[in-house]
């Protein structure tokens, strides 16, 4: 067998449909399309349209709201660190921070900051800046004889209103 007399299977490849060439042809006059009007023309997609209906959409209520102000943190648990040191990609000796872990391959991206979470267990001494991190991650990193540093703080009680 050679490269020239390799072809496709008998059926394998269907010729284009020419569309639009006279009524004899089976396709002509509206090309396919049905009937004449908007939906016979090109980059018309009616969605959401019920033929005067009051649409879906319209008939549910409204709900929620999206607050522009709020950060996208990403999280990692300490047993996610551990993880990493065990495998050699975090350096228990060096500061860890969300630059630290990019590097890492522990995140993808630092977004709007880390926070750590307290899922799994630690058994290295590590010192670790973060946005954020629970109680009980704080917790299990001094225990193992780490510490925690949190740059966004922490937010207060507000006031009682009279």
């Amino acid at each position: 067998m050679k490269l020239n007399e390799l072809s496709d299977k008998d059926g394998a490849t269907h010729s284009r449909k020419r569309l639009g060439r006279g009524i004899g042809s089976g396709s002509g006059k509206t090309g396919g399309r049905g009937v004449k009007g908007q939906k016979a023309r090109s980059g018309v997609a009616i969605n959401g349209f019920e033929g005067g209906q009051m649409p879906l959409f319209r008939r549910l209520p409204k709900r929620g709201f999206v607050n522009i102000f709020a950060k996208n943190y990403n999280v990692v648990s300490v047993g996610r660190l551990q993880q990493a040191v065990d495998a050699g990609k975090l350096d228990a000796k060096a500061p860890v921070d969300g630059a630290a872990l990019v590097a890492s391959g522990v995140l993808r991206r630092e977004k709007d900051g880390v926070r750590l979470l307290g899922d799994g267990e630690i058994t290295v001494k590590l010192t670790i800046t973060v946005a954020g991190a629970s109680k009980s991650a704080i917790e299990k990193v001094e225990k193992a004889g780490g510490s925690v540093t949190t740059t966004v703080p922490a937010k207060s009680e507000a006031p009682a209103e009279a």
